[in-house]
């Protein structure tokens, strides 16, 4: 049985896809963070986000793995433990673009599906519900204010890197320039399926959420569950 949790960054899709799959037994499986990895992988080889060609050819060679240490996912690349690294600001800033290439998608998809193949799933991330798994069992998309998403990442950035100097209007600005970008690009943008559970969670704690989440799932689906 598959789960999607969709939704803009901010909404707190990653926490709660985990405390989700937590709570009804389930495998968590984060496509951004195969998508941060990769790009992280493409940056350290200093190409630039411009040259397809040179993206592409970086495919073939990148190993993604997930390891699990003291109930904690990690992220490898290789031997590289990234998972910290793809977090990063610059990470961020360049993994929309990246996502977008078509070649680079249908490249990681087929993991995805591999994956989906034996497990059941809470996948998360932008286009789970519309273009990964259209045919999932459960779809959920996340939404919430711009302003309250920015603060968010604001204070998540800040509670790994308490001396970091950031400029609040420009998260927010970030965070609209990528709504903008992730909701108009070619491929795979980011939409709402018209079959999804929608939850505004603006004024909603991860626990109030995860809550609604499992509820719908139960009612739902309670044979499989």
């Amino acid at each position: 049985m598959i789960i999607t949790i969709d939704g803009p960054s901010g909404t707190g899709k990653s926490t709660v896809a985990k405390q989700v799959a937590e709570r009804l037994g389930f495998i968590y499986f984060d496509t951004g963070a195969m998508y941060r990895a990769f790009t992280w992988f493409v940056l350290q080889r200093g190409i630039a986000i411009q040259d397809l060609d040179a993206i592409q050819n970086c495919l073939e060679g990148f190993d993604f793995k997930i390891i699990e240490k003291d109930r904690q996912k990690h992220y490898f690349v290789g031997d590289a433990d990234v998972t910290e690294a793809i977090r990063s600001r610059e990470v961020t800033a360049f993994v929309s673009p990246v996502s977008a290439i078509r070649e680079v998608r249908t490249f990681l998809l087929t993991c995805q599906y591999r994956f989906a193949q034996t497990q059941n799933a809470v996948f998360e991330g932008r286009d789970l519900g519309t273009v990964v798994f259209p045919d999932a069992e459960i779809k959920i998309f996340l939404s919430a204010d711009p302003q309250v998403r920015a603060e968010r990442r604001l204070k998540e950035i800040l509670t790994k890197n308490p001396n970091e100097e950031l400029d609040p209007q420009q998260m927010l600005q970030d965070i609209v320039r990528r709504d903008e970008y992730d909701s108009t690009r070619e491929v795979a943008p980011l939409r709402c399926p018209p079959d999804a559970f929608q939850i505004d969670t603006t004024n909603l704690s991860i626990d109030q959420v995860v809550d609604q989440v499992v509820k719908y799932a139960l009612e739902h689906f309670p044979d499989k569950l």
